[in-house]
This record gives C-alpha cells, structure tokens and sequence, in this order.
C-alpha cells in the first residue's frame, strides 16, 4: 500500500467545538472513525455548497459501493462565521449535503483554535451595503484515518466521482 499523501503533516489535533444539537463535540470523539473535515460557513455563495455537494455525494457512492467502508467515515463541517452561524443555521445547512454530516460552531476563540490546528486560514471580508459580508477561507476537504491523523486531501473540484474513489484508495 502507497504512504498516503499528507503522511506526517502537522494538520489536525484536538478542538472543542459545539455540535449543530448543542452539545460539546471534540475530534478525540471520532476516535476509531475515518473522518472528512471541511471548514467553511453557511452563508457562502458558492465555493462552501459547491464543496460540500461534491464531498458528500461522492462520500454516498462510496456508502453505496462499499456499505461497511463507508459507515466507518464520520463527515464533518466546522463553520468559520460563528457570528451567523447559529447551530440552527449549520443544522440545516450541513442537512441539505448529507444525513451524517455534522455542523459544528463555536466562539469565535474556539473557531480560530481549531482552524490553527488544522491549518485552515480565514478571514471575515467587509460589509457590504446592507450588512452582509462574505468570508475569505481556504477550501480543503481533509480525510483523516481512525488515529486522527491526517491521510489525504479529497478531491472536490473534480467531482464526486473522484472523491469516491479517493475514499476508496484509503478507508480500509
């Protein structure tokens, strides 16, 4: 078997964020579950939905082929605006990508913790007229094995197709 692309990165770690139920939600408690991580917010135009669609629909054809393999991934978004990002709002936002996709806010202070942790960058852009305001972020999709660590990027701008046989090359 190949080493996996981002063998030995320093890209991930313990957060301690909240749950779109409310409830406080460390990455230690997928421990023993493959598990995707993408940051985004759910106000996004088009990258976040984009991403997400793609990941998730490739994640159910992975589900499909491989029913047992893919009940081992735990997917997960993790918001980067918890000024809107109301656990309601990451709720129905991560409900229209996936049954199992968890929503994930916080304080802005847990936020930015786990982002340095999982080498995400991100950054509120202006107001614009009206009060809205769009978020400059980076637009990874991690797969991280049952230990935690890191093990590949998913290919989301090549479409579903390739992230399931991303998933397929890892997720043993």
């Amino acid at each position: 078997m190949q080493e996996p692309p981002l063998a030995g990165a320093t890209i991930g770690g313990e957060f301690e964020l909240v749950s779109e139920t409310g409830e406080t939600v460390r990455f230690s408690d997928f421990d023993g579950q493959y598990r995707t991580v993408y940051f985004g917010y759910a106000y996004c135009p088009d990258i976040c939905p984009a991403d997400n669609q793609r990941a998730m629909a490739g994640l159910r054809a992975f589900e499909k082929a491989e029913p047992e393999l893919g009940a081992k991934i735990q997917p997960l978004f993790i918001s980067i605006d918890p000024e809107r990002d109301t656990q309601e709002v990451v709720a129905e936002f991560t409900d229209a990508f996936h049954p199992r996709l968890i929503g994930l806010t916080g304080s802005p202070e847990q936020i930015a913790d786990a982002a340095k942790a999982f080498a995400v960058y991100y950054s509120r852009g202006e107001d614009a007229p009206g009060g809205g305001y769009l978020m400059d972020h980076s637009n990874v999709t991690y797969l991280f094995g049952p230990d935690g660590l890191p093990i590949a990027t998913l290919p989301t701008d090549l479409g579903a197709d390739a992230v399931a046989e991303e998933l397929a090359k890892w997720v043993r």
